[in-house]
């Protein structure tokens, strides 16, 4: 035996190292010093944040295409339908304004066939030669044969005085007569005094009886 060899009075021998109480294994997870342990727990209720620049987009599912495709399609067949709506009554607009032109045309014709058959009434005013409103009886032809006159061209002739009628004017005995004209009526307009006695479409007399005489 060698004093290498040699026991000591610890009882280790000489040039060998002395093995370490406990030796503790630094794994790296740890500081020098302090004692490796488990990694620390997530506490409950936290979030994961992603990166929103580097996260693709999920894709829609089957279902979510279908609910969107019908969304699409009922859109379409709403504007349809309100089109249609729309068509259909301009359409109906339009009949109506046609037949009420067709309704006032024919209201029109029956009016204009009504006029022509049914005889208008034209007042009848006894004038002087100056246009002054005299009385009726200046214009009758049997009034100024009683009393010396005479009917010719359309006058009636009283005492060195003319006198006619006046067809649609208006006035009062001694003041001028207004509107109307000394032409006579035809056709089937009815002539009238003012006292509603008839007067001949040829322009002169008055009878009693409702006939008048002409000249």
């Amino acid at each position: 035996m060698t004093d290498n060899n040699k026991p000591d009075n610890s009882g280790t021998p000489q040039g060998s190292t002395p093995e370490r109480a406990n030796p503790q294994v630094n794994d790296g997870s740890a500081q020098p010093g302090q004692q490796a342990g488990p990694p620390p727990e997530r506490k409950r209720g936290s979030v994961n944040f992603q990166d929103a620049s580097t996260t693709a987009p999920r894709e829609p599912t089957l279902a979510e295409q279908r609910a969107r495709r019908d969304a699409q399609r009922r859109e379409r067949e709403a504007e349809l339908a309100e089109y249609e709506e729309a068509e259909r009554k301009r359409k109906l607009r339009k009949r109506v304004l046609i037949g009420a032109g067709v309704t006032v045309g024919v209201v029109a014709v029956v009016a204009v066939i009504y006029a022509a058959a049914t005889p208008d009434e034209v007042t009848a005013t006894c004038t002087d030669s100056n246009g002054v409103v005299v009385d009726d009886d200046y214009c009758d032809s049997s009034y100024a044969s009683s009393h010396g006159g005479y009917s010719s061209g359309g006058f009636i002739y009283i005492g060195g005085s003319s006198y006619r009628y006046n067809y649609g004017g208006t006035g009062r005995v001694g003041q001028p007569v207004s509107g109307g004209s000394y032409t006579a009526p035809s056709g089937n307009t009815s002539v009238k005094t003012a006292s509603g006695k008839s007067v001949q479409r040829g322009g002169l007399g008055v009878g009693g009886s409702g006939k008048s005489s002409g000249s």
